[in-house]
């Protein structure tokens, strides 16, 4: 499975830095492939439980949302995500008529497709977009692999208290504090070599690198753990199956939905 992960993620990471790089619809269309890919995943997931979500509405609310995140930043993202919602309900109104048995716990799961995936995943479209935005989009993405990797790694070497037993039996307070540490520092050096890229007035330091590896590394286990617990309650390993050893888009996407929220917030904050 390492080696598998290894070798996709060789192969992949050339064309992910190039569609960083490129930025405007590119990447915009990366993103919304993506998230399309991960709605689709979440869905299917709880269809297994009987319940009915509406994979048109998920689908194409989350590419709705990111487009007009694209086009229309933050007034067109809420009217989208309000329209979309009116759409879901009466989506499942008609569905109820039917004979669907659930409808108003579908209506829910709907919109929390909406919201999870799709409105969290268009800021990471609006990271791209900000001054800099390049180089801020290469201090998240790559920081938050960094958070993982490093709780993965000490956790294993280190790990003695459960965190999480229930949602994740692997996962531990040394892990998580090996998560913060990697972080802070490796975000730091990646920053600090963005820094020349980027330009000397440019906010993408060091420092800042550090601030944000660290909030990364205290925020983002939510998004995995928040995947965890969509699985448990599934009693299921991956959500999907796209690459070897990966699992599926979901999978490898849950950290990034609270990173580009996160990155974001953070970038305008230290952009003052």
């Amino acid at each position: 499975m390492l080696r598998d992960r290894l070798a996709i993620a060789i192969l992949l990471i050339p064309a992910a830095l190039w569609i960083v790089d490129l930025g405007g619809l590119v990447y915009t269309l990366a993103v919304l492939l993506i998230f399309v890919m991960a709605g689709v995943e979440y869905v299917r997931l709880f269809r297994r439980s009987g319940l009915r979500p509406s994979l048109p509405v998920v689908s194409g609310g989350i590419a709705a949302l990111i487009l007009a995140r694209h086009f229309g930043r933050d007034d067109g993202t809420l009217l989208v995500l309000a329209v979309m919602g009116v759409l879901a309900l009466f989506w499942h109104l008609i569905d109820y008529e039917r004979g669907a048995p659930a409808s108003g716990t579908d209506f829910a799961v709907t919109l929390g497709g909406l919201v999870y995936l799709g409105l969290l995943s268009s800021y990471l479209v609006s990271l791209r977009q900000l001054p800099d935005g390049k180089w801020w989009v290469l201090m998240v993405l790559p920081g938050v692999w960094l958070v993982d990797t490093g709780a993965y790694s000490i956790g294993r070497a280190f790990g003695r208290h459960k965190m999480v037993p229930r949602l994740s039996p692997n996962k531990t307070w040394e892990g998580f504090a090996g998560g913060i540490l990697s972080g802070v520092v490796f975000t730091a050096l990646f920053s600090a070599v963005w820094h020349v890229g980027a330009g000397p007035d440019s906010q993408v330091t060091a420092l800042n690198g550090a601030l944000v590896g660290a909030v990364l590394g205290i925020l983002t286990p939510i998004g995995d753990l928040g995947v965890s617990m969509i699985k448990r309650q599934f009693s299921l390993k991956d959500t999907g199956a796209l690459l070897a050893g990966h699992g599926g888009a979901l999978d490898r996407t849950d950290s990034w939905l609270v990173a580009g929220l996160v990155g974001y917030i953070m970038a305008v904050w230290l952009m003052r």
